[in-house]
């Protein structure tokens, strides 16, 4: 079996569904706006300045203008991924996971804490 197959094996009803989201929304060119929507939902405070949903916005949409481009940039030419293609979007990885664990951190903690 796939290392694919056993992490779809692994996955919660709720983790599927997300990720059949995410399928859908890239499929129709919406997955950058659709994160946005959700960022903005639970970050942007009720009577917030006027303009801070923009900025806030242009700040998220710059970030993920900028990790596309970067992406596009490192890939080695040709078709088939590379080793060294591999490895950078290992560190990529790592890097965003490293901020979604500070985020769960300093954000969400877990219950029963104080």
């Amino acid at each position: 079996m796939g290392e694919q197959k056993r992490r779809e094996a692994r996955m919660t009803p709720v983790e599927r569904i997300a990720q059949e989201l995410t399928r859908k929304l890239t499929d129709d060119g919406k997955l950058i706006e659709a994160g946005w929507a959700s960022l903005r939902a639970v970050w942007l405070p009720d009577g917030a300045p006027a303009g801070m949903e923009a900025d806030l916005r242009k700040a998220f949409m710059a970030g993920a203008q900028h990790t596309w481009g970067s992406i596009m940039t490192m890939l080695e030419p040709g078709e088939d991924p590379t080793t060294a293609d591999l490895s950078r979007m290992d560190l990529i990885q790592r890097e965003l996971d490293a901020f979604g664990s500070e985020l769960a951190r300093d954000h969400y903690p877990t219950q029963g804490t104080a």
